[in-house]
């Protein structure tokens, strides 16, 4: 089934740094680019005839031109070229509504998009008696990132009950020639010189080779409980919290004072991106001193860490990696992305409220899968929702970080953030 749209606004231009940027990291990997698709869904309030359902869709397709955006590439040449028309594949199932929504999710998760040669949008939906029940969006992230994907869904839900979604948005071709005016080039300027400092000060050679390597790069998963409740008990501090212990527990593991980061932000700042569906995050440099210090003070430490790192994480990621190539700079080949909130596919439960100390006793760790080798990577953190739970998702060069170590990295992690979450009062 396919949903067809005509009439749309159209154009073509230089691409954003945002595509430009995934592209170069998803192209080479083929079918394994589908790990990097970005897919959610939700239950509909009230479930919608069919004809309804496809009239909202061809609502979003019409406020946001990234969802019928197609790129053109040569080399690290990108474009965009934004069609009036086409149609959007419609995959639907029927049965028991939340099992079946969350086996439609993972087979469009699974599912690799062509961005240079199909629309950025399928769709699935979950039918019983005659009426969709459940919406799910599945995007390639050179069109949206984890935050387009919450725009789409708030935008989808305003659409259903009959509301104009707020707020003007700055569109893919707009951005883009902001980031070609002198205003953007004067931003990727600064971003480069706070990267090439922070690299020019951080340690050269973290993590020696431990090990032999292995023809893979395993995937070890901690189902935490317990690390889902202590960062709900520290709430806004979580993110800090995460990456503080992150840098804590690697510091344990190379000896150095100093960690340096590459960490996945937001950079909705700009006026008319915070509601866009696009793919604006980048990486962010966090450098972190002093590492062997007292937890709380670490803590402390990060956040003004982390405030540099998003200050400067809008750039020209293509020129920042020549630029990168032409100094003398520190490894920051580890990766921290913490993407809690941020992909909703069931309404997951938060863990049941139990002592910190008890909840500790149901961490899991798992070796789910074995990843192809990922070229300038160390290790690749994710922080993300599960059903009752929080996982951390490694994934690492076993020569730099033996099994046996990355499962201490996580388990440390795990430590640090609930040891410091039982100093904080409950809330």
């Amino acid at each position: 089934m396919e949903f067809a749209f005509a009439g749309l606004r159209a154009g073509h231009g230089p691409g954003t740094w945002g595509q430009r940027a995934i592209w170069d990291v998803v192209r080479g990997l083929g079918t394994d680019a589908a790990r990097y698709n970005v897919t959610g869904g939700r239950e509909l309030a009230e479930p919608l005839p069919l004809p309804r359902v496809a009239d909202l869709v061809r609502a979003l397709l019409a406020r946001h031109d990234s969802l019928h955006t197609l790129l053109d590439a040569d080399g690290d040449t990108v474009r965009q070229r934004v069609v009036p028309a086409g149609s959007v594949p419609v995959v639907v199932r029927s049965g028991d509504v939340l099992p079946t929504a969350y086996a439609l999710y993972h087979e469009l998760q699974a599912t690799p998009f062509d961005p240079l040669a199909e629309l950025p949008l399928r769709v699935g939906l979950v039918v019983a008696d005659g009426l969709v029940r459940y919406i799910i969006f599945s995007m390639p992230h050179t069109a949206s990132d984890g935050w387009g994907l919450r725009n789409l869904l708030a935008d989808w839900s305003a659409f259903a009950a009959d509301l104009d979604p707020s707020g003007v948005l700055r569109q893919p071709l707009e951005e883009a020639a902001f980031q070609h005016s002198d205003r953007g080039r004067r931003r990727d300027a600064a971003a480069r010189r706070s990267w090439l400092d922070k690299l020019a000060r951080g340690p050269h050679r973290p993590f020696p080779v431990r090990a032999a390597a292995e023809p893979v790069f395993p995937n070890a998963v901690l189902n935490s409980p317990a690390l889902a409740l202590a960062l709900d008990r520290l709430a806004a501090d979580a993110h800090a919290v995460l990456l503080a212990a992150t840098a804590a527990a690697a510091a344990r593991l190379t000896g150095a004072t100093d960690t340096v980061f590459q960490v996945v932000v937001n950079n909705r700042f700009l006026p008319g991106l915070a509601g866009g569906v696009t793919t604006v995050a980048q990486e962010g440099l966090l450098h972190l001193e002093g590492t062997g210090e007292p937890f709380p003070a670490l803590v402390r430490r990060a956040f003004g860490a982390a405030l540099s790192a998003h200050r400067h994480a809008y750039y020209d990621k293509v020129a920042l990696r020549r630029a990168i190539a032409a100094a003398d700079t520190c490894d920051h080949s580890c990766f921290v992305n913490d993407t809690r909130g941020l992909m909703p596919v069931l309404g997951y439960a938060k863990p049941t409220p139990a002592a910190l100390e008890e909840a500790l006793s149901q961490t899991t760790l798992s070796w789910p899968v074995d990843h192809e080798p990922r070229p300038g990577t160390t290790f690749a953190l994710d922080a993300q929702d599960a059903p009752g739970s929080l996982e951390l998702a490694m994934t690492a060069d076993s020569a730099l970080i033996p099994r046996e170590h990355m499962a201490n990295l996580l388990y440390g992690i795990e430590s640090l953030v609930v040891d410091h979450a039982l100093t904080q009062p409950p809330t």
